[in-house]
């Protein structure tokens, strides 16, 4: 028997019936029951009866490598939706000799792992990396741009990207940037990985490929909108935020509501804000970046020395304090680095509202020293932003407080 395959484990005077999915162990059979929770059966003295054979039939011998493509079966009458796969928890499980959660799985393994999946499109898998969030780097947001452009062009309706969600801001926003769609682009993972009973794994993904079958040709992040099992929240890429460790709804839209959702039970999508629509823009790739980017939070008694590990760089993002100010005695240091020709940005490091620095002395020296202002741009963002905009802007200084992909509001207000 075979991951996907439909079992029966009888072990115990208990009887569990669902999807095999990969274990990482041989000591162990992890079972998908049918009301979505996973259970870990010792093999020792288990009876496994085959129902059915794995309904997922997967071509091409190199499944799982990085840059293999695979295909599901194609039915005529439904959309194509590409699943690129990057590791993280999503696409992880338990190693039970350790406790640790390693990324082992690749596009196919997450259809394995979530059946639910079945019949809601065409499948083709493709995997880019396999690695923890941890671990992603600029030249991997460049392969992924690029894999996402190509399977664009080969006909898919529509990308999910599975992507750990550490840093699944900072991708999302690097694709915004490099990418004119004319499809959606939904990145989505989970909080807790597939072994466990509460993970979100399954309704994260269903929802992330109705969302890629929407007519929301943006780059969106899909993940939990409470801890409850009901609705995902769809967060444009540019303006979201993990703000939480290990909470189910961790992910927010910083400064707004997010840009729409999906219903999990009933699959409806609805958007609550304007946004770009399907079709209404030609694919473009501008994967360029100046990796010489560094982004510094200001702390109170900073020592101005500290600016010295920038000395050089292409460009900085500086998170100040309130309206965007730092301490005075930083400034002729900033004003430095802008000399010699570092673009300096400065973001707020405040949750909401944007940078000003006409207010106060402090901003206005800043100002004068050459600090470049981002509105109320996310300081990642900001961060991935200006690596796109010193390869691809003749003028720097207006692109950074120029909105390119929703990262700028045109006004900063409350809500709730």
């Amino acid at each position: 028997m075979n991951p996907g395959d439909r079992v029966r484990v009888d072990r115990a005077d208990r009887t569990y019936e669902g999807v095999l999915l990969p274990s990482s162990t041989d000591d162990h059979l992890v079972v998908k029951l049918e009301g979505g929770y996973n259970v870990g059966v010792d093999r020792d003295g288990a009876d496994v009866e085959l129902l059915e054979e794995d309904v997922y039939e997967i071509d091409g011998d190199t499944a799982g490598e990085e840059g293999s493509v695979s295909e599901i079966e194609f039915d005529d009458d439904l959309p194509t939706i590409s699943l690129i796969s990057t590791g993280g928890t999503i696409a992880s499980t338990v190693d039970y000799r350790t406790g640790a959660v390693t990324a082992q799985f690749d596009a196919e393994d997450v259809l394995r792992a979530v059946p639910d999946l079945a019949g809601r499109a065409n499948y083709r898998g493709r995997v880019v990396a396999n690695i923890l969030s941890e671990n992603m780097e600029p030249p991997l947001w460049q392969d992924l741009a690029q894999a996402v452009s190509e399977e664009i062009e080969a006909g898919a309706d529509g990308v999910v990207v599975m992507h750990g969600t550490d840093t699944m801001q900072y991708s999302a926003s690097a694709l915004a940037f490099m990418l004119e769609t004319p499809v959606p682009i939904v990145f989505t993972g989970s909080q807790r990985s597939a072994d466990r009973p509460s993970s979100d794994n399954v309704m994260n993904a269903v929802s992330a490929v109705e969302a890629a079958k929407s007519d929301c040709a943006e780059v969106l992040v899909c993940m939990h909108a409470s801890e409850s099992d009901d609705i995902c929240a769809l967060h444009r890429g540019t303006r979201v935020r993990k703000n939480h460790t290990s909470r189910r709804d961790a992910f927010e839209t910083v400064g707004a509501e997010p840009l729409g959702e999906v219903e999990y039970e009933t699959e409806d999508v609805t958007f609550r804000r304007e946004y770009q629509q399907r079709g209404e823009t030609d694919l473009e790739l501008a994967d360029a970046l100046e990796s010489d980017v560094e982004l510094l939070k200001f702390t109170p008694g900073m020592d101005p020395a500290f600016l010295d590990v920038v000395e050089g760089a292409a460009g900085l993002v500086i998170e100040g304090t309130g309206l965007g100010h730092v301490q005075t005695d930083l400034i002729p240091r900033i004003e430095g680095l802008v000399e010699n020709g570092t673009t300096v940005v400065m973001t707020s490091q405040c949750l909401e509202g944007r940078v000003c620095d006409r207010v106060y002395d402090t901003g206005r020296d800043l100002l004068e020293a050459g600090v470049v202002e981002a509105g109320d741009t996310l300081p990642g963002t900001a961060k991935v932003k200006l690596m796109w905009a010193l390869e691809h802007s003749e003028n720097v200084e207006e692109a950074m407080g120029t909105s390119l992909a929703g990262e700028i509001q045109e006004r900063s207000v409350p809500w709730e």
